[in-house]
This record gives C-alpha cells, sequence and structure tokens, in this order.
C-alpha cells in the first residue's frame, strides 16, 4: 500500500512520555537508544497481538516517528487495521507497510477524525448518507469498541461497499 502519515500528538499512548521527552538535553547512549526502539517495537507487537491482529511473519523496524511493518494477511481489510493500528499511536508520524495479503481486496479509504465529527456524518461525507455508520465501525473493530469514542486526529477505514458507490472527494 506504500507509506501512510499520521498525527504524532494522537492516539494511544505506549510509550512513557519520559521515554519520548528527555530529562536531560543530552542524547542517550547508542546502547540506551537501541533498548528504548526494541521495547517500543515490542510495545507496537503487543498492540497488534491485544487486537487480535494476525500477521504472519511480523517484523516492525522503527526509525525516529516512522514504523516499517512487514509480513503477510488474510485480507486487505486486516492490512489497512494492522497500518491504523501501528499508526494511531501516540509518537508515530507514519507507517511503511512492506505487508503482502493472501487475497488481494479493493483498498478502503482512510479519514482523518476532525473536531466534531461523529460515524454519522463521516458516512455522510464518504456515502452521502448517514445511515452507513455501522459498516464504519464494524471496519474499525476491534480499534474501537463504541461509535461515540472516536478523537480528532485518529485515521479510520472507510470500507468499500458492494452497493454503495463512494462519493468524490473535494
Amino acid at each position: 500500500m506504500g507509506l501512510f502519515s499520521f498525527l504524532k500528538g494522537a492516539g494511544a499512548r505506549l510509550f512513557d512520555r519520559k521515554e519520548a521527552e528527555p530529562a536531560t538535553p543530552t542524547a542517550p547512549s547508542p546502547e540506551v537508544e537501541a533498548a528504548l526502539r526494541q521495547q517500543k517495537i515490542m510495545l507496537l507487537r503487543g498492540a497488534l497481538s491485544d487486537l487480535g491482529l494476525e500477521v504472519t511473519d511480523l517484523s516492525l523496524d522503527l526509525v525516529g516517528e516512522q514504523v516499517t511493518v512487514y509480513g503477510e494477511v488474510d485480507s486487505q481489510a486486516n492490512r489497512e487495521k494492522v497500518v491504523l493500528a501501528l499508526g494511531n499511536v501516540y509518537g508515530i508520524s507514519s507507517v511503511d507497510d512492506r505487508l503482502s495479503v493472501v487475497i488481494p481486496e479493493p483498498e478502503s479509504r482512510f479519514h482523518e477524525v476532525k473536531k466534531g465529527d461523529t460515524l454519522s456524518a463521516i458516512s455522510k461525507t464518504h456515502y452521502g448518507s448517514w445511515k452507513h455508520y455501522p459498516a464504519i465501525f464494524e471496519a474499525n473493530k476491534p480499534m474501537l469498541s463504541d461509535p461515540d469514542k472516536i478523537y480528532p486526529g485518529q485515521m479510520l477505514r472507510i470500507p468499500v461497499m458492494a452497493d454503495v458507490p463512494f462519493l468524490p472527494l473535494a
């Protein structure tokens, strides 16, 4: 799919803020930096596991605020969920998707939640009707536990629906 940008100041706080914002102006040693990087990679792996997102031969690389993900998933939907789960983490600004898909499908759209957005309003923007918000909610499970719990800066999947065309985006 490629490289996806995210709002690094929004999302789940997996990493301790003290790690991201050192108390002293001196840079940590290379050994400490490598250990912190590995710890962050393990936390990202744990987040995918906690959400039940399975990736065969999962490999993550983290350079600064960009995570690169490698492996194989069973569907395009799971590919997009893995990208969103990694990107919707506080401190991650981009995800380089190197995943392969066993059964290719059409790609969903992504939508960045703005202040005041609701799933109904997002549905109206992409499909022309508010009534398709349950499809957006379902497409973003398990990352969303409630249709009313979205936040500005969060990226959501807007799924392709066979019987409902996307509206053109302005």
